[in-house]
């Protein structure tokens, strides 16, 4: 019998494109984002209590994911795109329901905007107007595991990039934005299989286009931002 699930909320986040979105949440803990309630949901009295807690889970959907299928096996970024490990076993957005879930910082809770309630948040790894199917409390002492085992992802994905600004770029951005910007790129978010020095590329972000390149010695420079 098919199950129906109704999105309650939708993400307004910097992230208008896949290219370059991080791959874990709480990875650019600077980037805000703003969680918007569908008309049905705007209801500040199921927000009660929430502002108690400083994290919060979301349950949401990749929705851009064009793939028409699923397999059992997939290729993670993390094994450099090479070792299969079974879908279950990953972060893979290509999954039989495309469900995702993310932790976040709850920065502050806004129940009286034109919008109806909002939950300011950071550290989401969620495009720009995805749905939002669910909401729970992040709990501490059963959601926090630092000593378990984590498989093939003992620690974070690769060593830090260095991200380079030159100046005459870097003299028209916002000390927040590059910030924000040196938080997403300093993770390498190409794909492990591409280390072509020469190649440039580019992702948006907010309102920008971004494009950089990254050398043999783990140099990402800005090339240019428009």
């Amino acid at each position: 019998m098919p199950i129906e699930i109704t999105p309650i909320a939708h993400i307004r986040s910097p992230f208008t494109g896949k290219f370059a979105i991080p791959r874990q949440s709480n990875i650019a803990d600077s980037i805000r984002s703003v969680v918007v309630f569908e008309p049905d949901f705007r209801n500040p009295d199921a927000l009660r209590g929430i502002e108690e807690f400083e994290y919060i889970w979301l349950i949401w959907f990749f929705s851009e994911n064009t793939a028409q299928s699923w397999s059992p096996t997939v290729r993670p970024p993390r094994l450099g795109g090479n070792k299969r490990k079974g879908v279950f076993a990953t972060r893979s957005p290509f999954r039989p329901n495309s469900l995702a879930l993310s932790s976040v910082r709850l920065l502050s809770v806004e129940l009286h905007s034109s919008d109806g309630p909002l939950l300011h948040i950071s550290g989401a790894d969620i495009l720009d107007g995805t749905p939002i199917f669910d909401i729970k409390p992040y709990l501490p002492y059963t959601d926090s595991h630092p000593e378990a085992r984590s498989g093939f992802a003992p620690q974070a994905d690769s060593k830090p990039l260095t991200v380079v600004f030159p100046e005459d770029i870097s003299s028209k951005l916002p000390v927040d934005m590059r910030q924000a910007i040196t938080e997403i790129l300093i993770h390498d978010p190409r794909p492990q299989y591409q280390h072509d020095p020469d190649r440039i590329y580019t992702f948006s972000f907010s309102d920008l286009e971004i494009s950089f390149s990254v050398s043999n010695d783990d140099i990402l420079t800005i090339v240019k931002i428009k």
